[in-house]
């Protein structure tokens, strides 16, 4: 079988780096975990992304996709981070996949912002064949902001995941470049190339809010928002609640008070609600 991951390299930090990766999310994160950045085949492209895993190789790990935020190389992972937050995770007990999305990081093609670059999400369940500790048959999946709408949109297309953990998740891009700042850096990088109403279709297809029947109905989610985000706004989550309802498809919704986009003051408590979600489903 001809391999997916075309380069895979250790992540490799200096000392004053790694105290900060055990200060900021435990020293077994750093002992017991392994994170490498990555060059795979996804339609024919050399697309950038991360793996991480943990250092026993001595079972079997469930797998779950985490699919990041932001427009192009903004919002892309950096080394440092991916060695925290994707070590974090495979901390817990899994396998973990993630990509910066096509023509980011010196990726081949174009950030199509949840058109074609979404086979980059999927195109990852391959890899799991080629990492040893991998459980190929239990996934899971999570991203916030962007990373939240790719979740969506992925959930149209396959019913593999067994949880979804979405975080600030855009479910409703409205239109309107002058929505938000993050809705106008989005008709400024990635739409601003089409007329208006090549736009507006763009965006009401992106949009999970306007087919949520397509969503795997066998998935449960978990959907946490800030109240007081303001870069994808409440009433995403807010609205999508009410579509699951009538779908009667399995979820928890949970409001934060006070919390930003990044819900920075409440990072030990989605931590411990995303790691809780997993184990419930996933192990």
């Amino acid at each position: 079988m001809k391999s997916k991951i075309l380069e895979r390299q250790k992540i490799s930090l200096t000392d004053l780096q790694l105290k900060m990766i055990e200060s900021g999310w435990g020293k077994d994160v750093v002992e017991n975990t392994v994170v490498e950045k990555i060059t795979y085949l996804s339609d024919g492209l050399k697309v950038k992304g991360y793996i991480a895993y943990p250092t026993d190789n001595s079972n079997k790990y469930p797998c779950i996709i985490w699919c990041r935020g932001g427009i192009g190389n903004s919002g892309a992972i950096d080394k440092f981070t991916a060695r925290g937050m994707f070590g974090q995770i495979a901390n817990w007990g899994y396998c973990v996949f993630s990509s910066q999305y096509r023509g980011n990081d010196g990726g081949e093609g174009h950030d199509d912002f949840g058109g074609d670059d979404l086979n980059d999400i999927i195109n990852l369940t391959s890899l799991a064949d080629e990492i040893p500790q991998a459980d190929t048959n239990i996934w899971g999946i999570e991203g916030w902001s962007r990373g939240g709408m790719m979740t969506y949109l992925s959930l149209t297309r396959t019913n593999i995941f067994k949880a979804a953990v979405i975080i600030g998740g855009i479910a409703n891009l409205r239109c309107s470049k002058d929505e938000s700042k993050f809705r106008q850096r989005l008709h400024k990088q990635i739409l601003n190339k089409f007329e208006e109403s090549e736009f507006k279709s763009r965006c009401e297809k992106r949009s999970i809010i306007n087919f949520p029947e397509k969503l795997s109905r066998t998935t449960p989610l978990l959907i946490i928002h800030g109240n007081n985000d303001e870069q994808v706004t409440p009433n995403d989550s807010l609205d999508m609640s009410y579509k699951l309802l009538e779908l009667k498809i399995l979820y928890r919704l949970v409001m934060l008070e006070d919390g930003d986009h990044y819900l920075k003051s409440h990072r030990k408590e989605v931590d411990e609600m995303r790691k809780k979600w997993f184990e419930s489903y996933l192990k």
